[in-house]
């Protein structure tokens, strides 16, 4: 009787199964996959270009639409969007379990789901090469999601505000210390001239304006580009410091209210039923004009006001300051877009095949790395530095394509992404179905509805 109980546990706290995932969440992830590809490859194949074209890669021409096209539409809104639907993948998972009677196990499942994710993120940061890895991020925003799961649309709202608030106030004072800095360092260069001893305050500010100056070198991007192309174990010396870096520095000063404000919001969404695609298409479509009217309204401006002062320090650090208002503006257009596509009756061989890149979504992002590792280091063609801008899209849309194509070919074998499967294991300690035999196997991916 013991046994038939636990049997009867483990059956019933299995992973989601195909009938129970929500079509249109695949499909959003699945954009949101794709469109995190288009933000990372500068940082795959370009050193110090992310943000400023002016360094490498090329700053005119094809170069230079490049740079605007990806900050008007896409800069912070895939990661935002990404960090959205995380939260609402570990609410849907506690929820579900919760609602299956799992008790304790629900929380241990939880944990350990955590915990192997800290542990990917860690080897896809340092192993597989990966400066601008968010799976550790994720984990560890994780535990922070936790507590507040159960609140109502309402609460978690405002605590993503608040969050919003206070990351968007220390970037205010940050930007009156850079002011100060500038100021500083145009009063240390005159007495300099000037052959007067320089006080503590401004030689302080001397040595941070250089650490500023020198990863916008050509030094700087030369010696990036001859790390990069080195052998692999050179590499992972090379880019070590900076993934720990991003892992300490970067977690309290940014994604603390980057990432877990997001997670918070994109719970609200799904229990308010927004991004399940529930609502009415005239609502989706209020969505798009509010979202984009804001967010491309704000995103023109700082566009504007960088170019304006060509590529100037002080106008990246003012533009900060209206970055979430810009970013979470264009989620909500972005979301309302991709809630109206697949809410259409048309292209439904698109939505199948994008739905199943979201469905894959760690095994596709991984691979995202896996591909670009091969391409730009020295592990394979070593092509880092070596190609502009507008050509990294060239990469993008050929992996946006074999993802496309694989993804739901895949799904036609097994039920999971090979990475989704055993994290599912290494959480749920048992083996889910992986393989489909007998009349399942062969058969179209395929989703019906909205849910």
């Amino acid at each position: 009787m013991v046994n038939e109980m636990e049997e009867e546990k483990v059956i019933s706290l299995n992973p989601t199964g195909i009938t129970e995932r929500i079509t249109a969440l695949d499909i959003l992830r699945g954009f949101v996959l794709c469109g995190i590809l288009l933000m990372n490859i500068t940082g795959f194949g370009l050193a110090g270009a992310y943000s400023n074209p002016t360094v490498s890669g090329g700053s005119t021409g094809w170069n230079l639409f490049a740079w605007i096209t990806t900050n008007m539409f896409f800069e912070g809104t895939m990661r935002a969007m990404f960090s959205m639907l995380f939260g609402v993948g570990t609410y849907i998972l506690l929820e579900r379990l919760e609602h299956r009677k799992a008790g304790m196990e629900a929380a241990d499942i939880f944990m350990r789901r955590m915990i192997w994710m800290l542990f990917f993120g860690l080897v896809h940061g340092y192993l597989l090469l990966w400066t601008g890895e968010i799976l550790y991020d994720y984990a560890l925003m994780g535990f922070l999601v936790f507590p507040f799961r159960n609140l109502a649309p309402k609460k978690l709202i405002m605590i993503a505000a608040f969050l919003f608030i206070a990351g968007g106030t220390w970037t205010y004072f940050q930007h009156q210390g850079n002011i100060k800095l500038v100021e500083n360092v145009a009063i240390a260069e005159k007495k300099e001239a000037a052959g007067e001893e320089l006080t503590k305050e401004l030689k302080e500010a001397k040595v941070n304006w250089e650490k500023i100056e020198e990863h916008k070198s050509p030094e700087f991007v030369k010696e990036t580009n001859e790390n990069m192309r080195k052998g692999y174990f050179d590499v992972v010396a090379f880019l070590a410091p900076v993934n720990m870096e991003t892992d300490t520095l970067w977690f309290y000063r940014y994604n603390l209210w980057d990432i877990l404000s997001m997670m918070l919001l994109g719970i609200a969404l799904y229990k308010l039923k927004i991004i399940t695609g529930s609502k009415t298409s005239k609502f989706y479509a209020l969505m798009v004009l509010g979202g984009y009217g804001i967010g491309l309204s704000v995103n023109y401006w700082e566009v504007k006001t960088i170019m304006d002062s060509n590529f100037d320090f002080l106008s990246y650090s003012k533009t900060n300051i209206t970055y979430d208002i810009g970013r979470v503006s264009m989620v909500l257009g972005h979301v309302g877009i991709i809630m109206l596509f697949a809410k259409t009756r048309i292209l439904g061989g698109l939505k199948r095949s994008i739905a199943a890149v979201g469905k894959m979504a760690l095994s596709n992002y991984i691979m995202h790395s896996l591909i670009c590792m091969v391409i730009f280091t020295g592990v394979g063609f070593g092509m880092f530095g070596r190609l502009q801008r507008y050509e990294l899209y060239f990469i993008v849309f050929a992996i946006w394509i074999f993802q496309l194509i694989v993804s739901p070919i895949w799904l036609q074998y097994f039920y999971y992404g090979p990475l989704e499967w055993v994290w599912r294991t290494l959480s749920y300690r048992n083996n889910p179905h992986f393989r489909k035999t007998g009349i399942h196997a062969g058969k179209p991916f395929l989703y019906t509805g909205t849910r």
